[in-house]
């Protein structure tokens, strides 16, 4: 009885996401329509009253049930607020968000959703008596419960059958508001891709890698900057045609010739955990997502040639990219005015740059060096937090986490001025890089792409997350850029006169892997010219 009353209780309030969602489905209007939800909330509430038929033991139960109408709180909330849709993939973001990200995510109004859906059900729930009995009439009596309650949802699913394939194929998104089995599903599939993959040794790659022949009389070695942007979409980024000047720093180094703005780039995913693995792989995005096993990165491949890496991160982590090269985590720096509360600004990876540079193995330095930035970027929902007060240009922003709770025009405000930031930061990447070619010190390149863009309130949609089949340009158009410095241009005989003219060609993150041994020379039979953007021009 108690699983009954549970069951009724998430698949009806902790089912309003889903419920609004239906209703707004001109085909689910009328009395047809509260027919339909009908069946469909007694399919969800048959469904988990079978899994709690089946966790019915006496110190068990009240557990697993208080844990789902935890999940289904925390869902509704975030599906509610944010647009969001719960699968494996959210899953996987949720399993690998730190206590800052945490923190930004927390708010009044999931406090609120905790009380109402899961801490008055919990207060209720733990004030009931347990039946206790012998085992075998446990073992008896939940099989036989679990068995009904799957009788009724199959009796329902055929008898709705027509309604609910189309609703399932028309509109798939559906499928990941059903509370909280929709988590459930999505924790089981992030544990049969993950898990497998997990216990794979990991696989070398680029064994043959080598330094190609311009390195056998080099006067100076390269310096490339690889800058792995965060949340920025391309259609705020103004050197893509964005009204407000978004780009003001690059914008004015575009107008010297040595920069190159790409305008047709989609990401490999729409989040971080997904994106970033992903983009420095050699595989591409669909074979990569398909493989059982792992592999070493462009990363490996680039330290297994002879060159000296360096990962510096102001973010989440490298996703196990930077394992086997050095790497700085900067949330344990402490640089007053770059850095608060266990969080830098994204100009802490410029500051001691050449001291860092300098630490590295000196014979791979003197062949050239790759540093890779993780920022910050644009980092949301908060973010107010990720933007100096000296680059706040558009006022007055939204500062607040609570999205939904700010006019449009403050929430654009506040992630336009995150780029606006950003900017800064590639820019003065860039200044820095030419000084050192300008010194003759060294032959540099900028190359910067983010890793997946955001949501910002169109279709009541916001932040990032949506599976990629069903998420919008907004989350997969991505901004890139590169910068060549002429010492640059004249060894690799690439022009940044001949990228202009390619710059609108449509790229992925797949061609990340190749551009960047293309551009460094680095000879290995996984290189795949044709996925080289700087090939046409070489």
């Amino acid at each position: 009885m108690l699983a009954l009353l549970v069951s009724i209780w998430l698949s009806t309030v902790g089912n309003v996401p889903l419920w609004r969602a239906l209703w707004a489905l001109p085909e689910h209007s009328g009395m047809r329509g509260w027919l339909f939800a009908a069946g469909f909330a007694c399919v969800i509430g048959a469904a988990t009253t079978a899994l709690l038929c089946l966790m019915a033991w006496p110190r068990v139960f009240k557990v697993v049930a208080s844990l789902l109408l935890l999940i289904a709180a925390a869902n509704t909330y975030f599906m509610l607020q944010y647009g969001v849709v719960i699968d494996s993939t959210m899953m996987a973001n949720v399993m690998h968000t730190d206590a800052r990200e945490t923190r930004d995510l927390l708010s009044w109004w999931l406090l609120l959703s905790l009380v109402v859906i899961a801490g008055l059900p919990m207060v209720w729930l733990f004030r009931q008596q347990l039946v206790r009995r012998s085992l075998w009439s446990h073992a008896w009596r939940n099989l036989l419960a679990a068995l009904g309650a799957l009788v009724v949802m199959v009796a329902v699913l055929l008898a709705s059958y027509q309604d609910m394939a189309s609703l399932m194929r028309n509109h798939k998104d559906i499928r990941y508001l059903i509370n909280p089995l929709n988590a459930l599903y999505g924790l089981g599939k992030l544990a049969a891709d993950q898990v497998p993959r997990a216990q794979q040794v990991l696989q070398v790659i680029g064994e043959d890698a080598h330094l190609g022949a311009s390195y056998t009389a080099q006067k100076r070695p390269p310096i490339v900057v690889l800058v792995v942007g965060e949340t920025a979409r391309a259609a705020n980024f103004s050197l893509g045609g964005y009204a407000r000047n978004t780009n003001p720093e690059l914008s004015e180094l575009k107008k010297t010739g040595d920069l190159t703005y790409y305008s047709a780039v989609r990401s490999c995913g729409t989040n971080t955990q997904a994106s970033v693995p992903c983009m420095f792989s050699h595989m591409g995005k669909s074979a990569y997502e398909a493989s059982p096993q792992r592999f070493e990165n462009l990363l490996d491949v680039l330290q297994r040639a002879g060159l000296a890496v360096l990962w510096l991160d102001n973010q989440s982590g490298c996703k196990g990219l930077c394992d086997r090269i050095p790497n700085v985590l900067t949330r344990t720096l402490e640089e007053p005015g770059l850095c608060a509360d266990g969080e830098c600004f994204d100009e802490i990876m410029l500051k001691g740059l050449d001291a860092r540079i300098a630490a590295l193995d000196p014979v791979r330095r003197a062949r050239g060096v790759v540093v890779v930035m993780h920022q910050m970027g644009s980092h949301g929902p908060a973010y107010f937090k990720r933007s100096p007060a000296a680059f706040k240009t558009f006022m007055p922003e939204c500062a607040s986490n609570v999205l939904q709770d700010c006019p449009r025009e403050q929430l654009i405000n506040a992630f336009d001025n995150t780029l606006v930031y950003t900017d800064h930061v590639l820019a003065s990447a860039a200044k820095w890089l030419d000084q050192k070619s300008q010194a003759g010190q060294a032959d540099t390149a900028l190359v910067y792409v983010s890793d997946h863009g955001e949501s910002l309130g169109e279709n009541n949609l916001y932040l990032h997350g949506l599976p990629y089949a069903l998420a919008p340009e907004f989350q997969t158009h991505v901004p890139m850029v590169t910068w060549l410095s002429g010492a640059m241009q004249q060894r690799t005989g690439v022009r940044t006169a001949c990228l202009k003219q390619h710059a609108d060609t449509p790229l992925t993150h797949d061609n990340l892997f190749h551009a960047m041994l293309g551009l460094l020379d680095v000879q290995t039979r996984l290189y795949k010219p044709e996925m080289d953007w700087f090939a046409a021009c070489r």
